[in-house]
């Protein structure tokens, strides 16, 4: 069954309506295939109403959709010949990132990925897309074995945070994010990051710091979820769609603050109405970015990449 959010109300009824009438017989009197076809046109006129002027908290929410494509998705549908790689050789293996090797368009790539599972156990199983310290070692591992055999790096990004248990501080967490944005900058292959989801704080930087950084149109990136902002401001996360508002969570808020490169857009609805369509055009943008990114060398990419992140911070937001 199709989820729908809060504002999606109108859209799901009409839905409704159109359901019903399609397990009605025949008759006479109404033509039902006309009427279907009339509240056709009606879903995709509120629809267009409707996403045409979400608020940032609404976006937060299509971000989090329960039918958004995830990772792993992009992962069967780009990536030809993926050889899945596991662990961080030091702890063990971290199920909230997919990591491996394959073609995107005929080139050999690194694709890094968050996690949030489809269902109850998947998602309990990949942790909801949060990290452990094992997760972004492995992350290490993997981008400095691309760095060795030139392969350049693909993350999704798709998180809440970095998982923020007590066994995870106790492994290391915070060092562990740390040494993961060190080695994204110290590459000399490119690196491409897409924002799919949620791109919540250090746990999305850790795997996007950095050529370029694209995000889904309906995806948000911040440095804490607008809940855990109100907490601590508010000391209640009644205020969360205050915080959203105030934070610059979204896509467009970001383009135009120069944190990331370009917005992707999607179909009608979110990416969870039309994901294949998504995705492609997804696998596209990231095809065209490497493409442009290969002509330069090792030394000259460390060096955009590190001034990139240098600059925001020089002129602030």
């Amino acid at each position: 069954m199709t989820t729908y959010l809060d504002f999606e109300k109108p859209i799901a009824e009409l839905e409704s309506k159109i359901a019903e009438l399609r397990h009605l017989p025949n008759s006479g009197d109404v033509d039902i295939a006309e009427e279907v076809m009339r509240l056709q046109e009606k879903v995709q006129k509120q629809l267009r109403a409707t996403y045409a002027k979400l608020t940032p908290w609404q976006r937060v929410q299509v971000a989090r959709h329960a039918e958004r494509p995830h990772a792993q998705r992009y992962i069967d549908r780009l990536i030809a010949d993926f050889t899945p790689l596991s662990g961080d050789r030091a702890f063990g293996e971290d199920a909230a990132l997919v990591g491996g090797v394959g073609r995107l368009d005929g080139r050999s790539v690194l694709v890094l990925g968050q996690q949030k599972g489809d269902d109850t156990d998947s998602r309990i199983k990949h942790n909801f897309g949060m990290m452990r310290p094992e997760g972004y070692r492995k992350a290490q591992r993997l981008m400095r074995l691309a760095d060795r055999f030139r392969l350049p790096v693909v993350t999704l990004v798709d998180t809440p945070g970095a998982y923020p248990g007590i066994d995870a501080e106790a492994r290391g967490q915070a060092e562990a994010v740390a040494s993961s944005i060190d080695t994204c900058l110290s590459l000399g292959v490119p690196l491409v990051s897409v924002v799919i989801g949620e791109g919540g704080s250090g746990g999305a930087l850790a795997i996007a710091s950095a050529d370029r950084i694209y995000m889904l149109e309906n995806s948000v990136y911040s440095v804490i979820t607008p809940e855990g902002c109100a907490s601590i401001l508010w000391r209640s996360n009644a205020n969360a769609q205050e915080a959203a508002e105030a934070m610059k969570v979204t896509a467009a808020d970001l383009k135009k603050l120069d944190v990331i490169d370009d917005v992707i857009p999607e179909p009608m609805g979110g990416a969870h109405r039309g994901a294949d369509e998504t995705i492609d055009v997804v696998g596209k943008v990231v095809s065209q970015a490497l493409a442009e990114l290969a002509e330069l060398d090792a030394d000259a990419l460390r060096q955009r990449r590190q001034d990139k992140f240098l600059e925001m911070g020089r002129k602030g937001l």
